[in-house]
Order: structure tokens, then sequence, then C-alpha cells
């Protein structure tokens, strides 16, 4: 199954979610991404459909081995890309919202390329 970008969000905010406070249901990513509790049940439910979470029998998500490779993988470039911007003068709020978009749009030789010269 193939991601879009708001898939790849959802991951990346779980993990930085457990990051922070260990365990996370539907509720506190709703509130994390700013976005209303049927949006996160649709969503909880695609990633779960496609093997990239399992939700416990207390309703805390949890992350499969394919969806943890895509969370660190989508939280490197962002913070890879993000702090290169902020070195160029970038505003960090700028940065963010566009190491944002430029890493769920790079490949992952294209990525691999800018590390190198970045």
């Amino acid at each position: 199954m193939e991601l879009h970008a708001s898939g790849e969000d959802y991951l990346a905010a779980i993990l930085v979610l457990q990051a922070q406070d260990g365990a996370v249901r539907s509720i506190d990513l709703a509130r994390f991404r700013g976005v209303s509790k049927p949006s996160v049940s649709r969503a909880v439910g695609v990633l779960s459909d496609g093997g990239f979470l399992t939700v416990d029998e207390r309703g805390f998500l949890h992350l499969s081995e394919a969806g943890l490779r895509i969370a660190e993988k989508i939280c490197g470039r962002r913070r890879f890309l993000a702090s290169r911007f902020i070195e160029l003068g970038i505003d960090p709020v700028r940065a963010e919202q566009d190491a944002c978009r430029i890493g769920h749009a790079v490949s992952d030789e294209v990525f691999e390329k800018l590390k190198d010269v970045l």
C-alpha cells in the first residue's frame, strides 16, 4: 500500500507523541495535529488496514515495523532539511513548513544526494 503525505504525517506524529508521552491514543493525535476525532479515526483505520499501526484493547496506537520505518524516515528528513534551511537564514517556521513538504516529495535518491551537499 502506498501512503500519501497525510498518512506519513500521522505516522510521524505518533512517533513524536510516543517519544514525548510514551503512549498515544486517537484523542492525543487529534489534539496534536489539530484535526477532528473522525478524521483521526478514518486515518487510523486506513493505516491499520495497511499494516502501519495497531490499536490495542485499551485504544493505544502502536506503530508496526513498517510504520516505524516510515515515521523515522519522514521525521529524519524534516529535521535534516529544517536545520539546513535555518542555517541558510530561513525563518524557523517557514523552514519547518517547507521541510515538511519537501520531505514528502523528494525521492530517496535525491534526498541522499542532498545530504551529501548540504
